[in-house]
């Protein structure tokens, strides 16, 4: 257990390090459509690369926050199938769950890198501004790294997984209880 506990600060820090950079480009974002906004009503014209900069910033929106959103805990669950299942099923089906969010990371990870490395093209964004593929590109398996991170939380990312089927038992027991006096 020595060991998870600096991995575990890690995971934290690197996820508080993904929720700024996530804020950063939503800011980003907001930021060039106010100005292509700010633009079009003075001039009554258009900016022809806001558009194309703007969506540059979505794969890194998208991917970090879904590695957010696995530390959260707010990934997607089955809650009808975890309500019907008995409490070993739903420890089996949360490692389970575990195991392929593990699988998931590790083929981000590995083809991630393949699709960074071999990414080659360039954004025109406008005449002026041309960015490398490569900018969005390596976000994939950093996005992978960062769920692989994020696995030393164990069961702790399924907390809410879990303890929904605690939280149902003890309706039941209770609703029980008052159902017999």
């Amino acid at each position: 257990m020595g060991v998870l506990t600096p991995l575990r600060r890690l995971s934290d820090l690197v996820n508080q390090a993904a929720i700024v950079v996530c804020v950063g480009c939503i800011l980003a974002m907001l930021g060039i459509s106010f100005t292509a906004f700010l633009y079009k009503l003075i001039t009554g014209s258009t900016l022809s690369w806001t558009y194309s900069l703007a969506r540059l910033f979505l794969p890194w929106i998208g991917f970090l926050s879904m590695t957010i959103s696995l530390r959260y805990g707010e990934h997607v669950a089955m809650t009808l199938l975890v309500r019907s299942l008995p409490k070993v099923m739903v420890q089996v089906a949360a490692g389970l769950s575990l195991g392929v969010i593990g699988l998931f990371a590790l083929i981000l990870t590995w083809y991630g890198w393949d699709y960074f490395t071999s990414a080659t093209q360039v954004y025109m964004v406008s005449d002026q501004i041309r960015i490398p593929s490569k900018v969005t590109a390596i976000v994939v398996p950093i996005s992978g790294v960062i769920m692989l991170l994020h696995l030393v939380h164990g069961f702790a990312l399924l907390e809410h997984f879990i303890d929904e089927q605690d939280v149902i038992g003890e309706l039941i027991d209770t609703a029980d209880g008052e159902y017999r006096s």
